[in-house]
């Protein structure tokens, strides 16, 4: 392979052109001031994201190595937690949106699963303690609450059909885990002309390649990305007042 054809691998053709459309669009901005962003947390639930249940119960047989589990946990308890807190507090402060999507059936026996979940046996049932919120990033009020039997919220409930009626034209994504259920919201959502933000601090998996891997082909493809730091800062800038 010549030293031109290397060159030209590594070379994104269509980066300038969503860069305009993704990130530098003057109406993600204006979605923000005309409260129609919406902050959206996935699955921040004791099914996924509490040690010793759910999926990583002791009787699971999820197969995931304990390193694995102790890098997600370790990403989670000191990083992902606090930053979705911090962000759920602004948007309340400033009267913004705070949607909650979960796992969970709508039936005790788990008849009415996405046929995904069946075959991975992942079932929550109503009133089961994996079905609760994590305390720390819990609804709060009369936030809304969408339940899910797959992994895409987009695809499996009314979800497109809530965000319309609440006049919500942007999200900011934070939630479990990073390569599946996040990753799939921020695809649908981006098809569905949504202007989506991916905050890199607000989400987790449990490895730190998915992680990365994520991140990289969500950004200015899909969303745009930014810290906890940043998204509070621009959330300031942009509604100075209530």
């Amino acid at each position: 392979m010549t030293e031109n054809k290397k060159n030209y691998i590594n070379v994104d053709p269509l980066a300038e052109t969503y860069r305009e459309s993704i990130v530098d669009a003057p109406d993600v901005r204006a979605s923000i001031q005309k409260h129609r962003t919406a902050l959206l947390c996935i699955d921040m639930q004791y099914l996924d994201a509490v040690r010793g249940f759910g999926v990583f119960s002791a009787d699971n047989q999820s197969g995931l190595a304990a390193e694995a589990q102790e890098y997600y946990f370790e990403r989670l308890e000191n990083t992902v937690l606090p930053n979705v807190r911090r962000l759920q507090d602004c948007f309340r402060e400033k009267s913004l949106e705070v949607v909650h999507t979960r796992i969970q059936s709508l039936t005790q026996d788990g008849r009415d699963r996405g046929p995904g979940h069946k075959r991975l046996k992942l079932h929550v049932a109503p009133g089961s303690k994996e079905a609760e919120f994590v305390e720390q990033v819990a609804p709060v009020g009369d936030e809304i609450v969408i339940n899910k039997t797959a992994s895409g919220v987009f695809n499996s409930t009314n979800m497109e059909y809530v965000l319309r009626n609440l006049e919500i034209t942007g999200l900011i994504i934070v939630g479990v885990y990073s390569n599946e259920c996040v990753s799939t919201a921020i695809r649908d959502a981006c098809d569905l002309g949504f202007h989506v933000t991916l905050i890199s601090d607000g989400c987790a998996t449990v490895t730190a390649e998915l992680q990365n891997a994520t991140i990289t082909t969500m950004k200015d493809r899909y969303a745009r990305v930014m810290t906890t730091d940043e998204a509070i800062a621009e959330l300031g800038q942009l509604i100075t007042s209530e």
